[in-house]
């Protein structure tokens, strides 16, 4: 199996992070010498705050202060030793104080993630399974992986996608004992609540289904006594129900709770839950904090707290209804969030709204997908009914500006969270100034000359190669082998060519890049269900090509008017055809568009190295050995040159359908044998296709029989096209049997080169896959890159699950 390089999560996200931070969105420090709640000062600017999760503003309460720094006087800054051994004296009374408010055995943790921890690999058993809302804390999905490594099955639904849960229900209702469902009960960019009344009714009609919930941004401002948002659904907590509040963010403290109706369970946890076992207790500061808080919650105090917060709450939905912000979420949670789309505007908005006096967060990639970045604002108590008027009129001014200085428009933002609405936006266009823009479907209405100009001698995407394309890849029986080809090129008013480029839209599996295990058990799930995890997607190039399928004319001045140009483009292609997915593949990671496309709406990810020989300065094979390196001149001697007198190589232009059969069967191994890079089947007419073209030959290898009246044994075959002086192997063919024994895949690279020589090319264009083995055959290896836009993360986090499992 070629081995293959793939994509690192963590630096995909170090990257958005890292160009949030130096926009100055993110990464910022408060200033001065106290804080009110109201106020918050950054850049030695004072702002309104609407950034705080302290709903109440009880964080600001005298009693909680005074709490807190008795605490310190009396009992330290700390109690250094783990609960299980002795609790600091402060903690037996707020424990009786937290069980008052729900009624029910309850746990205090030291924060919420570390509370998670402790409590999902205890309560989620061997033999159970675990499945996921897409948009559950991230704390909730950390604490889940720890389960891997037990065997547990985790799957996860898109948010709140309760027909998908129930699927996923009656798959493992008969795997599995119980059946956990983990999800927030306010969701923390959106402020959306989780549908609690059906998932009790599902819990009904299968009785194995538990929830676990997590309700951080639900406590206090709701519920009785404060108890959040899920208690005020149900009253009486139902014993399926692991419930998490927070006695930090709008409690005002510092810690967190873990609510277990079932009594059996809560001792287990007790016992032996991870970091409640092994780490610190909270500090008595924090404590006793939480202790004057709770004594509010349990008085008549708190719902006049609630209700000042809801009346302010009200008020804002009533500013947002007559302004043209685009909310994503209508409710009355006190978390809203305003849509901007690209990652552009979003930095564009937060630093006009910052530069206007008001702190908003930025919501981005990869807690939203990264074209629904937006801005949260939280409302709060300390928040005065002048100050939201305030800012919902400095929104409405300055948001037209950012969406107008990023060149994009309230319908593409609507489009983009799939939000429905009556009221009509002109799209933004940008403007041309005598460039233009063609667009065709078929290669055959573009000039042949004009097209290789600037794609020659770069890949299987010259005149040529996609006029082949075109003939393998349309009127199919299967939808994967039915592709739509567009072409796009943009001039300038003397008809220069700023931007050209051929694209592709097709389903493609989602773990096409994924690494081999995923792939296989994913295939598996597809005996069943054949387009499972598969999407339409619309790419630069093909799953067929490699290269570099953008052309740009770097040194023209309408270079980036061009590139908007093309995306506006692109973007209504992918409407048009249903993809799911923009992918722009093979740039190098040097390439200067990095910056742009990441604030349009695209994350980069790494993709395979791309393998070339461009050095035929050698006449023979020992001028070629002198190109290598002393590890690979060894590697040639030992692993190639002592098998080739074992074989017989021929350049096949006209084979026999015996022949091609042949040939299609090899390939097939290949396909069979390579996860690392999972496509579809191609369809048996390429290889007919290839026959008929001039552009294609088959380099075949055969073993040497012992007896001369037995014919040659065909052990692989690569299959050879051309474009302009680059040679290109791009597929191979061999029988797996032999391989190992005679080393049959090295021995058709080095054929390839030493044909490549032989036939006066410049360079060969070897591909992904195997580049270790193609880098001791004197192969470049280039970093490449490809920059994808997604409809939401769902695919790409839902693979991620798979890929643990």
């Amino acid at each position: 199996m070629a081995k293959v390089k793939h994509n690192n999560f963590l630096d995909t996200v170090d990257e958005v992070i890292t160009n949030a931070t130096n926009a100055g969105v993110i990464h910022l420090h408060a200033e001065g010498n106290e804080l009110n709640g109201r106020h918050i000062t950054i850049n030695g600017k004072r702002s309104y705050h609407f950034g705080t999760t302290g709903y109440l503003g009880l964080e600001q309460d005298k009693r909680l202060k005074r709490a807190a720094i008795n605490a310190i006087e009396k009992y330290g800054t700390q109690f250094p030793l783990s609960k299980t051994y002795i609790s600091h004296p402060l903690y037996a009374p707020l424990e009786e104080k937290i069980f008052q408010m729900y009624q029910h055995p309850i746990l205090i943790t030291k924060n919420s993630t570390l509370g998670h921890l402790a409590v999902i690999p205890t309560a989620v058993r061997d033999g159970d399974a675990v499945i996921l809302d897409h948009q559950v804390h991230w704390s909730v999905q950390s604490a889940t992986e720890v389960l891997k490594s037990k065997g547990v099955t985790v799957r996860m639904i898109r948010h709140s996608n309760m027909d998908m849960l129930e699927h996923y229900i009656k798959d493992l209702r008969n795997k599995a004992n119980k059946i956990w469902y983990m999800a927030d009960g306010v969701y923390s960019m959106y402020g959306d609540f989780a549908p609690l009344k059906d998932l009790m009714e599902l819990s009904k009609k299968y009785p194995q289904l538990n929830l676990y919930i997590d309700d951080v941004h639900g406590m206090s401002w709701k519920g009785k006594h404060g108890s959040g948002y899920v208690m005020s659904v149900f009253q009486d907590l139902p014993e399926n129900i692991l419930l998490f509040g927070t006695l930090s963010k709008t409690f005002g403290a510092s810690g967190a709770v873990l609510v277990c109706p079932d009594k059996k369970l809560h001792k287990k946890i007790k016992n032996f839950g991870g970091p409640l076992t092994f780490s610190a207790q909270l500090e008595p500061a924090s404590v006793a904090a939480a202790t004057a808080s709770a004594e509010i919650h349990l008085s008549s105090e708190i719902y006049e707290l609630q209700s000042d917060l809801a009346a302010k709450i009200d008020y804002f939905n009533q500013l947002l209804e007559t302004s043209d912000l685009p909310l994503v979420h209508k409710n009355t949670s006190p978390v809203f969030y305003i849509g901007t789309g690209l990652p552009a505007t979003g930095y564009n908005f937060v630093s006009k709204m910052m530069e206007a006096g008001f702190f908003v967060n930025l919501g981005l990639f990869p807690a939203v997908p990264v074209k629904n970045t937006g801005v949260r604002i939280t409302i709060s108590r300390h928040n005065e009914l002048k100050d939201i008027k305030a800012l919902v009129d400095a929104m409405s001014y300055h948001f037209p500006l950012a969406i107008e200085e990023t060149h994009t428009d309230l319908t593409s933002i609507y489009k983009s969270f799939g939000i429905r609405t009556t009221e009509k936006n002109n799209p933004a266009t940008t403007q041309i100034d005598e460039l233009n823009l063609e667009y065709t479907e078929t290669i055959q209405q573009i000039n042949k000359s004009e097209w290789d100009t600037c794609f020659s001698g770069k890949g299987t995407f010259d005149w040529d190669g996609l006029d082949f394309l075109e003939k393998v890849f349309t009127n199919n029986n299967l939808k994967e082998h039915n592709w739509g080809f567009h072409y796009i090129t943009i001039k300038d008013k003397t008809g220069k060519i700023i931007l050209a480029a051929p694209l592709t839209s097709a389903l493609l599996k989602n773990d096409m890049l994924s690494d081999a295990k995923t792939s296989k058990a994913i295939e598996e799930m597809r005996l069943k269900d054949p387009y499972y995890m598969t999407d339409m997607v619309l790419s630069l190039g093909s799953v067929f090509s490699e290269g570099a399928h953008l052309f740009l004319d770097d040194d023209h001045p309408q270079r980036i008017q061009a590139m908007r140009l093309f995306l506006e483009k692109i973007d209504e292609i992918k409407s048009n055809v249903g993809a799911k997915l923009i992918i722009l593949r093979d740039f190098e990671k040097t390439n200067t568009l990095n910056t742009f496309l990441h604030k349009q709406g695209f994350i980069s990810v790494d993709m395979p190295d791309s393998c070339e020989i461009a050095n035929f300065n050698w006449e023979n094979e020992e001028q070629y050995i002198s190109t290598l390196s002393k590890r690979s001149r060894k590697h040639f001697k030992k692993d190639i040159k002592a098998f080739e007198n074992y074989f017989k190589t021929r350049i096949v232009c006209s084979p026999t359908p015996e022949e091609i059969d042949k040939y299609h069967q090899l390939f097939e191994q290949v396909w069979r044998n390579n996860l690392g890079i999972n496509t579809f089947k191609f369809p048996k007419k390429l290889f007919a296709e290839m026959v008929k073209s001039p552009k294609w030959d088959f380099l075949a290898l055969y073993l040497k029989a012992d007896n001369p009246d037995v014919p040659d044994k065909i052990l692989g075959v690569m299959f050879i096209t051309r474009s302009g002086k680059t040679f290109i192997p791009a597929f191979v063919g061999m029988d797996y049997g032999y391989n190992e024994k005679f080393n049959v895949y090295r021995q058709l690279l080095y054929q390839s080169i030493k044909t490549a020589g032989t036939l006066k090319f410049d360079k060969i264009n070897f591909g992904f896959s195997a580049s270790f083995e193609k880098k001791k055959l004197g192969a470049t290896l280039i970093p490449k890159i490809a920059y994808v836009q997604a409809d939401d993360n769902f695919s790409l986090e839902a693979l991620d699950w798979l890929q643990k499992d």
